[in-house]
């Protein structure tokens, strides 16, 4: 009988692996990603003081009905989240970042809300 290990094991472990270089600070914190089945989820962390500083998600109701949303869980959900992280960085102040893709493949949606986050004023 084989053992196939599992798809989210090997993504943490990955993910593990990256945060022993991956660290935030108040003033260039970590924009970090998770990805359900159903929404798609970015955070700001500031990892020195142990506390989020901005986050949005396709969780949130007035996102999917101002942008008329058909999926949360799409490329283009993924662009507005990347858009809306972006915006509420610039109100606290934020123009640099450490993208951290939590052990995803750079590719999809992941890519398709870093490259959102980046047009729309941040660096990283």
């Amino acid at each position: 009988m084989i053992n196939k290990p599992s798809r989210n094991v090997a993504r943490k472990k990955r993910h593990y692996k990256m945060r022993r270089y991956l660290s935030g600070t108040a003033v260039r914190p970590r924009l970090t990603v998770f990805k359900s089945n159903k929404y798609i989820y970015a955070q700001l962390i500031d990892d020195v003081a142990g506390r989020t500083l901005a986050s949005a998600s396709t969780m949130d109701a007035t996102l999917v009905k101002d942008n008329e949303l058909k999926s949360t869980s799409n490329i283009d959900a993924a662009k507005i989240v990347g858009v809306q992280v972006a915006k509420k960085a610039q109100a606290l102040g934020i123009d640099t970042i450490v993208f951290d893709r939590s052990g995803y493949i750079y590719h999809g949606k992941i890519k398709a809300l870093a490259d959102a986050a980046r047009e729309a004023g941040l660096k990283f």
